[in-house]
């Protein structure tokens, strides 16, 4: 059994609007194919079609005020309701309450003590890596889930050898932005195909797609646009490459904010768990999922 965690940062369900929703215009034929000719929008779910299952998670737990990243992240990595636990939706990165809770037990500490291979996909600069050894930068709470378990982050290294994966997937952003201008670049199917081909090694394999609540917090329209069609090319060449009788894809985010581009804050939305794989490997997924503290235990039912 393998698992393929694809979070993707402040992505929740709202109305079928096109000036505020970039899920309601963009072109994504790849999802839209899954989806059975839907739209991730709100209405739709529950939706299960020949591959999928589109869920609704309440990112809020219970706790008024807008979810955050550190605690809505914190709670899928935990399967504890952590907003609960310190009293209020935090974030973007952990206080040290969040941050005691991550460190103490997470999935990859689970996964770990059972015996199995897990890994965060994502390729770390090295001035990342200098940020976090001199203390101006703190790990966001997926990361720190990751090393709490000791599991070592990817670096520079692991994206040429292509063990590891840019933001963007295809390593452009890495050429352009980060100035690695031998870093290694994939077309978007061919970087698809090669992320199933890598998960295949682990038996959960986890990707923070943190750009979309970037451009969310932007209100950029034209970003968004962009950006979700770059993921759904990606996304094709990983549907083509995954064998759904062997594991499961998830998709699900933290909170809602870039479905909502009228506003520069998170949302109160519900967010989307989109489920990819054989009929009976989503029914047991998805029996109990109802909120951000049930993913993790979803998984660990595969992993005794």
């Amino acid at each position: 059994m393998r698992f393929l965690f694809l979070f993707m940062d402040g992505i929740g369900l709202s109305d079928e609007n096109s000036e505020t929703n970039p899920f309601a215009t963009v072109h994504m034929p790849n999802m839209q194919a899954l989806l059975g000719d839907k739209r991730m929008v709100k209405g739709w779910a529950p939706l299960e079609t020949e591959r999928a299952t589109l869920l609704e998670l309440d990112a809020s737990m219970g706790v008024d005020g807008l979810p955050q990243s550190a605690t809505g992240q914190a709670a899928l990595v935990t399967g504890k309701n952590v907003p609960q636990l310190v009293g209020e939706h935090y974030g973007p990165k952990p206080n040290k309450a969040v941050a005691e809770i991550v460190r103490q037990d997470n999935l990859f500490i689970q996964l770990t003590q059972r015996g199995y291979r897990a890994c965060l996909l994502n390729a770390y600069p090295q001035r990342y890596f200098d940020g976090i050894s001199s203390g101006h930068r703190l790990y966001s709470a997926i990361p720190l889930a990751v090393t709490s378990a000791g599991i070592a982050l990817k670096t520079a290294e692991d994206l040429t050898r292509g063990e590891g994966f840019s933001v963007d997937f295809t390593g452009q952003g890495w050429r352009e932005q980060l100035g690695y201008k031998d870093s290694p670049l994939m077309e978007a199917p061919a970087a698809g195909r090669r992320l199933a081909a890598v998960t295949a090694k682990y038996d959960l394999a986890f990707f923070d797609f943190w750009v979309s609540d970037f451009v969310g917090h932007h209100q950029d329209m034209k970003g968004a646009v962009r950006l979700m069609e770059s993921f759904d090319a990606v996304f094709g060449g990983l549907l083509a490459a995954w064998d759904d009788d062997k594991g499961l894809i998830l998709i699900t985010s933290d909170h809602g904010n870039m479905e909502d581009l009228s506003t520069r804050h998170h949302t109160l939305n519900p967010v989307p768990a989109l489920v990819i794989g054989a009929k009976g490997l989503r029914e047991k997924f998805c029996k109990y999922l109802k909120d951000l503290a049930d993913v993790a235990p979803a998984i660990l039912r595969f992993y005794p």
